[in-house]
């Protein structure tokens, strides 16, 4: 890793951009598919359609989208706006069939005791099916937010920045440590996102964290 602190202020930057280009996807998708989850859920048809138009955008390669981005948006093909559009489209195709799971998947006397306490459908959905549905929408934006660290990287073939410019350069240099480094940053910050995911799940979820502990007593 010597070459890492030899270019400290370089890789610095990068990983910047990287996280940028990783997070905010990952934000902004989930915020769309957790809705889009709820309709799916409520309509079968609905779901069919929408899962299946979001296993179909999810095929389609990171490469060509980030490159037909421009033209569709009507910016600049190195505008940072292509990447996290693009990302966001890879992460809501990803969770939407993941929130509908999630959501289908609690149980229905829960529901039928919402719905007699005179819950409205909103208010059901924020304060009982949802909180209910953490565990496995978490277990969906880990997947989401490690492909799209991942995916981020790929814009660097055509320019973008981020950890895959140390891919790239790499590459372009014979530079074997630069691409290892490269290598190691992009893992070392998938692993902290996910550690990061699955701390956040287990305080949103105390109720599991008492089941588990009775389960172990």
């Amino acid at each position: 890793m010597t070459w890492v602190f030899d270019n400290l202020d370089s890789v610095l930057d990068a990983l910047a951009e990287h996280v940028v280009y990783a997070l905010i996807p990952v934000l902004l998708g989930l915020v769309f598919a957790i809705p889009l989850g709820w309709v799916a859920n409520r309509n079968a048809t609905l779901r069919t359609i929408m899962t299946n138009a979001a296993g179909l955008l999810y095929t389609v390669p990171s490469l060509a989208l980030f490159v037909f981005m421009p033209p569709l948006l009507g910016t600049q093909i190195l505008d940072p706006v292509n990447v996290i559009v693009a990302l966001t489209v890879y992460t809501v195709a990803l969770l939407v069939r993941t929130v509908s799971d999630a959501l289908s998947a609690v149980p229905g006397h829960v529901v039928d005791a919402a719905n007699a306490m005179g819950y409205t459908p909103v208010r059901r959905f924020v304060g009982v099916e949802l909180p209910l549905a953490v565990p496995v929408i978490v277990a969906g934006l880990r997947v989401a937010a490690v492909s799209t660290i991942s995916l981020v990287t790929v814009g660097a073939v055509i320019g973008f920045g981020g950890l895959g410019l140390l891919f790239t350069e790499g590459f372009n240099r014979s530079n074997d440590a630069q691409i290892l480094s490269g290598i190691v940053l992009v893992l070392l910050l998938a692993l902290v996102v996910d550690s990061a995911l699955l701390l956040g799940g287990r305080l949103l979820t105390p109720w599991q964290r008492a089941r588990t502990g009775k389960a172990g007593a």
